[in-house]
């Protein structure tokens, strides 16, 4: 299939982080809003907000974010980023989104966490009343803060838990802040009954995947290294795990090296529930009908395979399973003319 054609197809993503997927021209109005200057020239500011190809790792790649951050303080600023996500992905026809962000990011000004969220989820509504597209919203932990702040975060964020925001994640550090070190967190997210996500495997740790299901979390973003871990990918298979996969993303962190150590061949052969995801559609200057292309480029990955992942999507997203159906019914139908 052609560009234009993976563009049309129907398609789901639940790996997207909001500020690392910011358009250059909401970064503009962010920006001015706070009277930070900015290059006039798109180049030039691409060079501030997205990650360099060939990042030494993730903490290299992590590093862009630094930059957003300060632009998100506000609930204007929140919402208007939460619309612009939604935006782009409803321009590539993206039908179900899951945008996931960390609260505790935007309260460096008068924000609250509780009210961070609360902006998050205007925003969403603003662009579901404009675009053809469910959005539902993430909060994310951040690994390398104090568990007692993570779990406050969750605490304070529970009440909102319902429809558009669905479920939580931790992200940040990987390799100095492992499964085992976040589980209290964790534990305190389930006990709140928020549905869980979590990074796992983004820094050659398999470990950190394992423990992630030891822990009950039924979706591993990334998962990354388990390439070559065929134990692991069994038990990845055996407690129906969904794997949250980001191919550019991971090729620029280097959690990949190369696409030999990319898990999405061995998963697909051990029959796991595979999703493509963006993670970072700026940051990795990619879109979800680039990660198509790729997917198609690098391992002939067919029409039936991308309408299986998008199942697959649906099937783990943290939705009812009344709205799953509508995106089955709906999602067949889109492929059925490539089937």
């Amino acid at each position: 299939m052609d560009f234009a054609t993976l563009h049309t197809l129907g398609k789901t993503e639940l790996h997207c982080h909001l500020d690392g997927s910011l358009s250059l021209n909401c970064i503009r109005q962010l920006a001015q809003k706070i009277n930070q200057p900015l290059p006039a020239d798109d180049n030039a500011l691409r060079k501030l907000v997205q990650a360099p190809e060939n990042s030494e790792n993730l903490a290299d790649y992590l590093k862009t974010f630094d930059f957003i951050a300060p632009l998100l303080q506000t609930k204007e600023a929140l919402q208007m980023a939460a619309f612009d996500v939604v935006a782009q992905a409803a321009r590539e026809n993206v039908r179900y989104i899951e945008i996931r962000f960390a609260p505790v990011l935007s309260t460096a000004g008068d924000l609250t966490l509780s009210q961070a969220t609360e902006a998050v989820i205007t925003g969403l509504h603003q662009a579901m009343a404009q675009f053809d597209i469910i959005a539902k919203v993430l909060v994310c932990g951040m690994r390398q803060l104090p568990n007692a702040d993570n779990a406050a975060m969750f605490t304070a964020n529970a009440p909102l838990v319902g429809d558009p925001l669905v479920g939580g994640d931790f992200a940040g550090n990987e390799a100095d802040y492992p499964t085992k070190v976040c589980a209290p967190a964790i534990e305190t997210a389930q006990r709140l009954g928020v549905p869980l996500t979590f990074h796992a495997g983004e820094c050659h740790c398999p470990q950190n995947i394992a423990e992630a299901i030891r822990l009950g979390i039924p979706r591993i973003g990334h998962a990354t290294a388990c390439f070559d871990q065929p134990e692991l990918i069994q038990t990845i298979v055996k407690t129906h795990t969904t794997i949250e996969l980001c191919l550019t993303s991971n090729l620029q962190t280097k959690a990949a090296r190369s696409l030999a150590e990319f898990p999405y061949q061995a998963l697909k052969k051990a029959g796991a529930a595979i999703t493509i995801n963006t993670d970072n559609r700026t940051v990795s200057n990619t879109t979800l009908t680039h990660e198509y292309e790729r997917y198609q480029a690098y391992f002939d990955t067919t029409a039936a395979d991308f309408l299986t992942f998008n199942l697959n999507a649906v099937n783990a997203a943290f939705i009812p399973e009344t709205t799953k159906q509508t995106l089955r019914m709906r999602l067949k139908q889109d492929y059925a003319p490539y089937l």
